[in-house]
């Protein structure tokens, strides 16, 4: 599972880092808003964790631009404590809000709770586009009465296509969700595991679903 923490406070960032990595996260920070939002818009986070008060860009805006498509589960963490500051993030889409001082237990345990709310909402065992269909807890994939066989890496990125179907996915999202990996911009890992799938999944049929988008990435969608 991973994490990003938005925290404009360097100790409060890294006791979150150390706690949530000692747990078992893998766990990144960003020490204000606008640095935050990039991540969050270029890595896939199972959970973000997000101040309000910080430099650059506050909570509030970062989690208006968050992209809702991602479905990421956001926990507020914040001094900000009166209901009203409550209802405004509960209502701008957060899961949850936590006001400082707090026991890491505690976030924790609202990490935990978050956590499965999220996986119920993305989880489904069919997934459809066009006439692909992927079997996810069977892993079997069958496109126009077809069945075709995937390595279990190719499943996995075939899997993360479908599930962001639409939206472009740039090469260090999948590197780090199909081989949690940080992408070497020296390395065409990516591309060459595309290009595989691409031959299995696209080439022997008319409607081709797996599309490259020129410096930036792939994205997978019927465009018919």
């Amino acid at each position: 599972m991973r994490i990003l923490v938005i925290e404009d406070e360097p100790k409060a960032g890294e006791y979150m880092r150390s706690g949530l990595t000692e747990a078992g996260y893998v766990v990144d920070v960003a020490t204000n808003g606008l640095d935050g939002l990039h991540l969050a818009q270029e890595f896939l986070y199972d959970l973000i964790l997000l101040d309000v008060m910080m430099p650059e860009m506050d909570g509030w805006e970062v989690m208006r631009r968050l992209d809702k498509q991602l479905k990421t589960p956001v926990l507020f963490l914040t001094a900000r404590g009166t209901l009203e500051d409550k209802l405004k993030g509960l209502d701008l889409g957060a899961d949850d809000y936590l006001v400082k001082p707090f026991s890491f237990a505690e976030l924790l345990a609202r990490i935990r709770v978050a956590l499965r709310r999220g996986a119920r909402v993305k989880q489904e065992e069919i997934v459809e586009l066009a006439d692909l269909q992927i079997d996810i807890p069977k892993r079997r994939v069958i496109r126009a009465g077809t069945r075709i066989t995937l390595t279990n890496k190719e499943f996995n990125l075939l899997q993360l296509f479908m599930q962001h179907e639409g939206q472009v996915l740039s090469r260090s999202v999948i590197a780090s969700r199909v081989w949690d990996m940080n992408f070497d911009s020296d390395t065409n890992v990516v591309d060459v595991a595309v290009r595989r799938l691409r031959q299995k999944i696209d080439d022997p049929f008319d409607l081709k679903l797996i599309h490259t988008v020129h410096g930036v990435g792939y994205r997978c969608e019927d465009e018919s």
